[in-house]
């Protein structure tokens, strides 16, 4: 990640003094040009290094500018070695690598057990149970697309089975819901688009690099949108699946109804997505109101039932 990069850069700068672009390179493996890019990145933001041209030249902090090791408190440490450490289970690189070992530097040895104690109290695996083999090959491939700006081409499994065959820009990485994603400008729709990770096979990493444009993030949150388009429907459920349907609702929505049943107020909006969610709780679930709905699941089931009958 980016971010983590421009950390551990400024870290290797404190450590070595001076360093060449190509170097810094080689140790995180992107071009010297991302370098360059990073390094006025880190110039903005108030860290002043400098140029220093011929043989033994470099980057270097300027002489003047010194960062107390004192100014991260415990907690911030703590917070920082929880975040990347988690991160480094599912982006792997030697940048990650760097920028842990370049915070620990900043860990006072009297503080050392208590910082790396708290740190490990939360532990973040993002990385499915089972699941596509496929997935972290592709993550680690996006992630070098997007230091790089290179095209990437794949082919993509959109709604209904409809796959396609695209070349994108790579812009950002998203994990939403327990899902990766990529947020990339599509050369087929000439357009900003939302990818979801499970759903791209055969990609590749162009040679062709790309001049970054206007980037229009994506809209991840739906709240608002959500709150206004879904309706309350009654389904009967067995307690065996309560554990399940609260991934949907909160207590508040379930009644008891004797010691096996509860009646839930289930958030629902008419699209395959939450019939499919019904669909899932199987024989243990069903709908009672409204009468369109409960009738729209009964149909459902029996084209199910339909292909095994024959």
């Amino acid at each position: 990640m980016k971010i983590d990069r421009l950390v551990s850069i400024i870290m290797v700068l404190l450590d070595k003094e001076r360093i060449g672009a190509q170097e810094l390179a080689d140790m995180f493996e992107v071009s010297p040009r991302t370098i360059y890019r990073d390094i006025d990145t880190i110039n903005t933001a108030g860290v002043p290094i400098r140029s220093v041209p011929g043989i033994g030249g470099g980057f270097e902090i300027m002489p003047q500018y010194k960062v107390d090791k004192n100014i991260f408190s415990a907690a911030d440490l703590s917070a920082i070695l929880m975040g990347l450490s988690n991160l480094s289970n599912v982006i792997r690189g030697n940048e990650l690598v760097n920028a842990l070992a370049k915070v620990r530097s900043f860990i006072p040895a009297d503080r050392a057990k208590d910082i790396e104690l708290k740190a490990s109290q939360v532990c973040i695996d993002l990385s499915p149970w089972i699941g596509n083999r496929d997935a972290q090959r592709n993550l680690d491939m996006i992630k070098t697309a997007l230091q790089d700006y290179r095209l990437i081409s794949f082919e993509y499994l959109a709604h209904h089975g409809i796959k396609t065959t695209r070349i994108a820009e790579p812009y950002q990485l998203v994990l939403k819901s327990g899902h990766w994603y990529f947020q990339g400008y599509c050369h087929m729709r000439h357009d900003f688009r939302l990818f979801r990770l499970s759903r791209i096979s055969n990609l590749q990493m162009e040679n062709e690099t790309f001049t970054p444009r206007d980037y229009q993030r994506p809209v991840l949150d739906f709240a608002e949108m959500l709150e206004t388009m879904q309706t309350e429907i009654k389904i009967r459920i067995h307690k065996s699946i309560m554990d399940r349907v609260l991934d949907y609702c909160t207590f508040e929505h379930f009644s008891p109804v004797d010691d096996e049943h509860y009646i839930v107020m289930f958030p629902f909006i008419e699209n395959e997505y939450y019939f499919d969610i019904l669909l899932s709780f199987g024989s243990r679930c069903e709908c009672l109101e409204p009468l369109h709905i409960r009738n729209e699941m009964k149909r459902r089931i029996h084209d199910i039932a339909t292909i095994y009958d024959k």
